[in-house]
């Protein structure tokens, strides 16, 4: 996570086949978000590095479960902050669906790697 000419994003990976309403996304998202920022916090030039570029924020989607959980593994193995929102399930999935998968902040050249072929949300 130390590529200096690469520009930095965050990724916020949303389980579509949920069908969550726009504004329960939004919170997901949120909560990924701030978890995010949460980590980042813990390596102050990867932060400071993301916010020069404006704290770019992406929402993608992807189809299932197993989909999220892998896409979240991969982007630790390669060194990438990530994070997984499971839900409390007061309002419209069941208690622990795994939600939204926030992947960075990082470089986004190898944050494409892991994501370029989801689909925007």
């Amino acid at each position: 996570m130390n590529d200096s000419d690469d520009d930095y994003k965050l990724v916020l990976i949303v389980r579509n086949e949920l069908k969550m309403g726009k504004g329960k996304v939004a919170a997901q998202c949120a909560h990924a978000a701030v978890s995010a920022y949460k980590k980042a916090l813990k390596y102050p030039k990867l932060l400071k590095h993301w916010e020069k570029y404006g704290q770019t924020k992406i929402t993608l989607k992807c189809n299932t479960e197993e989909e999220l959980i892998k896409l979240h593994k991969s982007a630790k193995m390669v060194g990438l902050l990530s994070n997984i929102v499971c839900d409390a399930g007061q309002t419209q999935v069941l208690p622990g669906s795994k939600t939204v998968c926030g992947i960075g902040p990082g470089p986004s050249s190898t944050i494409d790697e892991l994501t370029g072929h989801l689909k925007l949300y």
